[in-house]
């Protein structure tokens, strides 16, 4: 019973947070360009300014156009509802393993790339190809980050990971440090953050994600909109749970180390916020045609990753 009150918990928290992340993030950016900003809480207001909009779709849009959004917000939901925030043995802990988590990613991607070629329109295809070209290069780094840390916590499951690295039997690894860096690197890819992507520019010839939900409106445009949050969120929370999981709960300790452990996730979320919004200040976009060696850097720094800890248990 408390596994489930904790998972609700769970669901109910990362709704709540996703576009205050954003917000943090949009708001940080802004001050460290010495520009007052939007609000923190900018995000909220436009997600319920587009719920209250009237749809306007394609004429010849068909039933997977309007479906898509839905979907697309269901499989975010239910992948970050995989990874333990702050607290770990949750409902759904026995299907938080890293491959499925991604799996569900990866289905998302499929459907939304699918409803931007739907309409016929020459920035959907643009988008949906773009999209592609880099989750087939960020994907093969996230498999290595995945083999590494399976490989040092005999397990894919991210409960058993966490609980791993809390145990003080993972000593200083070179190893993980460069998994940290890699899948750092495959989080900015995914999330179409700078410098791969600019998530506030509509400029057609440099959008990649924008251009996907370019011709969504009102109610769909806000779903898809909060599914990117949530994916923003999780990559987060992936990197807090896997790499920094101090602070962490679990249910039957009461109700005081549950108020601990939410307030220490959520000064470790909001501190990596700060931590993007940082970086976003500090490089610029760079052309589709230099993302191959981003994220070649990023599969390689996984390849090293992996062979240091063969290495280092063959010594």
């Amino acid at each position: 019973m408390k596994n489930f009150f904790y998972q609700i918990i769970h669901i109910a928290l990362v709704i709540l947070i996703a576009p205050l992340i954003v917000g943090i993030a949009s708001k940080t950016r802004s001050r460290l360009l010495m520009k007052k900003g939007p609000s923190l809480f900018q995000p909220y207001r436009d997600l319920l300014k587009l719920f209250r909009k009237e749809s306007t779709l394609p004429e010849n849009a068909s039933w997977l156009f309007k479906a898509v959004p839905y979907g697309v917000f269901s499989l975010s939901l239910v992948a970050i509802s995989l990874v333990p925030t702050f607290s770990s043995d949750l409902l759904f802990g026995r299907a938080a393993d890293l491959i499925t988590i991604i799996a569900l990613l990866g289905t998302a991607r499929f459907l939304l790339s699918l409803a931007a070629l739907d309409p016929g329109t020459s920035f959907g295809g643009l988008g949906s190809s773009r999209e592609s070209f880099i989750s087939s290069l960020a994907e093969p780094a996230m498999i290595m980050i995945i083999f590494t840390l399976s490989l040092l916590a005999r397990s894919t499951d991210l409960s058993a990971i966490s609980h791993f690295m809390m145990s003080g039997q993972v000593g200083l690894r070179v190893s993980l440090w460069l998994a940290l860096a890699s899948l750092v690197l495959v989080a900015i890819a995914e999330n179409g953050r700078i410098p791969i992507d600019n998530p506030s520019t509509h400029l057609e010839l440099t959008m990649v994600h924008e251009a996907m939900i370019l011709e969504y409106s009102a109610k769909y445009l806000a779903l898809l909109e909060a599914a990117s949050q949530l994916k923003l969120l999780l990559y987060l929370s992936l990197i807090i749970t896997v790499f920094f999981p101090f602070g962490m709960t679990s249910p039957g300790k009461g109700i005081a180390s549950l108020l601990m452990a939410l307030c220490i996730y959520l000064a470790k979320i909001g501190a990596a916020a700060l931590i993007l919004a940082f970086f976003e200040t500090l490089v610029a976009k760079m052309r589709l045609f230099k993302i191959p060696s981003f994220l070649g850097a990023a599969f390689m720094i996984a390849l090293l990753a992996t062979i240091l800890l063969f290495v280092s248990r063959s010594l």
